[in-house]
């Protein structure tokens, strides 16, 4: 995977591609810019609703960070973007994350 300054210049190029800016969520986490990685992946969520993957790493990052509130808020509305979308793999595995959440 490119790193995150790769992705930042890919990203100007193209600013609407969500899969970019998810792969730069998700590289700046790995980086341990969790604080980022969650606003990035909170921007996706509200430019492309259906964007499901989104609310799932979201959620797991604010769980992980000891918000499992608004983790729990997240996930539920990412539930119910994949039951929008007909997604019901990634509904089952954010229903099984929902679980270990309460």
């Amino acid at each position: 995977m490119a790193d995150r300054k790769q992705l930042e210049t890919m990203l100007e190029a193209n600013p609407g591609d969500v899969f970019l800016r998810y792969a730069l969520a998700m590289a700046t986490a790995g980086e341990g810019d969790i604080d980022e990685a969650i606003s990035l992946l909170a921007a996706i969520n509200e430019s492309d609703p259906d964007y499901v993957g989104a609310y799932f790493q979201r959620a797991q990052l604010l769980a992980r960070d000891g918000e499992p509130e608004e983790a729990r808020e997240v996930i539920e509305a990412g539930i119910a973007a994949a039951q929008r979308i007909g997604d019901a793999h990634n509904e089952a595995e954010m229903r099984g994350f929902l679980d270990l959440l309460t």
